[in-house]
């Protein structure tokens, strides 16, 4: 499952980042890093972006780049 697919007020545990090149370390670098909790706290009627929460702080990114991160999701 990835970030991506997580509906609003659902958690998971980061377990991979996809990606390639500055992207990939960019993701990284914000703190999207396995092993990380987050919980999905808002998305776009598009579903683009997503508002995160993870590591005491909020973190918006896109749905592309959600669609990189592997998570498990925890209930």
């Amino acid at each position: 499952m990835t970030l991506k697919d997580l509906k609003v007020g659902g958690s998971g545990t980061i377990t991979a980042v996809g990606g390639t090149g500055a992207l990939r370390r960019r993701l990284l670098d914000m703190g999207l890093t396995p092993g990380t909790k987050v919980l999905v706290r808002k998305m776009a009627p598009m579903g683009d972006p997503i508002e995160l929460y993870l590591r005491g702080y909020e973190l918006t990114i896109r749905g592309e780049d959600a669609a990189k991160i592997t998570i498990e999701e925890t209930r």
